[in-house]
């Protein structure tokens, strides 16, 4: 059942691309580059975006077949909703820089607590649901799986929150080379599947589903967003990934397996922080010349540190999905020795 997940994913992905391009360019839902971006970026103004689309059906389809078969599946269709609610806000958004032109979508902070309003619910659902036999061990909702098991109590539900509202904007953060994105979460949400630890129940159905069908869809949007890229996924796409990848874990108690496999993501968000951090204490304390003259990085997020210093966009997209293969088989393998 999972591998027919991930074909007919794919298999959704990618028609409902062949579809969307041309209707994304009528609409006028072009990609509008960031001044902040590197030079060469130049060349991608005006492809079409909003591309997640595509992913959003793609992942779907499967999902509510299962659904309308075993119709108890109610979490895998509650982790529909929580994505689709996160696509719905990037959508928004990049609703909003098509229609002004110019880089200018919802406000942060608006964005921002749309997030942890859709992840706040999420967890809320969480807490009150009934499982046939709980989700983490010993029936326990809050427990964190270490080498030792740990039980946060409460403080578990806003920590699932916070991570699911970060992971997506740190997939936001990643989405900046043609298939980086789109690569790397398939990667992660297929290492996710093997470290599930839902009991096998009515209620709880099959996670394993969902990752395989977010690497289908994944897949097959990448069969237009492969370099060159015909169509970007655009906020629409990369906030619903992350907060899939992030509420999969939390149903699946893989919090903290999902941590090491994201290291991109992580590190697109990390390399933020420190860059805007940073700067300012240096303005503060040096002035603001200095604090130009003396950054972290080139550019952030770090994909584009990368760029800056010359290397190929092609290279860095190949080399990162190499880290994030690198970082599932290894936390993979560490698990073994559980």
């Amino acid at each position: 059942m999972t591998a027919a997940g991930f074909v007919l994913a794919f298999a959704v992905a990618v028609l409902c691309g062949w579809a969307l391009i041309p209707w994304l360019a009528k609409l006028g839902a072009r990609q509008t580059v960031s001044a902040d971006a590197p030079a060469r970026h130049s060349t991608k103004q005006g492809t079409p975006t909003m591309g997640g689309i595509a992913i959003l059906g793609g992942l779907s389809v499967p999902v509510v077949v299962e659904g309308l078969l075993v119709p108890y599946h109610r979490p895998g269709l509650v982790l529909l909703g929580l994505t689709l609610a996160f696509g719905g806000i990037g959508f928004w958004d990049d609703l909003l820089i098509a229609r002004r032109g110019k880089n200018l979508g919802l406000k942060a902070r608006h964005k921002l607590a749309l997030q942890f309003l859709c992840a706040g619910a999420f967890v809320a659902w969480l807490a009150t649901a009934h499982f046939e036999r709980g989700l983490g061990p010993g029936g326990r909702v809050t427990v964190l799986r270490l080498w030792d098991d740990v039980d946060l109590g409460m403080w578990y539900y806003p920590l699932a929150a916070l991570m699911i509202v970060g992971l997506s904007n740190a997939v936001n953060l990643a989405d900046g080379l043609d298939g980086l994105a789109a690569g790397v979460c398939a990667l992660v949400a297929l290492g996710i599947v093997p470290v599930i630890f839902a009991p096998v129940t009515s209620a709880m159905g099959s996670l394993s589903l969902f990752g395989t069908s977010i690497a289908g869809a994944c897949c097959g949007f990448l069969w237009y967003n492969a370099h060159p890229a015909r169509v970007f996924m655009g906020d629409t796409g990369s906030l619903a990934l992350g907060a899939a990848l992030g509420g999969m874990a939390v149903l699946g108690k893989a919090e903290v397996p999902l941590q090491f496999m994201a290291v991109i993501p992580w590190a697109a968000i990390v390399s933020v922080m420190v860059q805007v951090g940073v700067f300012r204490y240096r303005a503060w304390r040096h002035g603001l010349e200095y604090a130009r003259a003396h950054r972290v990085f080139l550019r952030t997020p770090i994909h584009h540190h990368f760029e800056e210093l010359g290397w190929p966009e092609t290279l860095i997209v190949a080399r990162f999905w190499l880290i994030t293969a690198s970082a599932v088989a290894s936390t993979l393998a560490a698990l073994r020795w559980r």
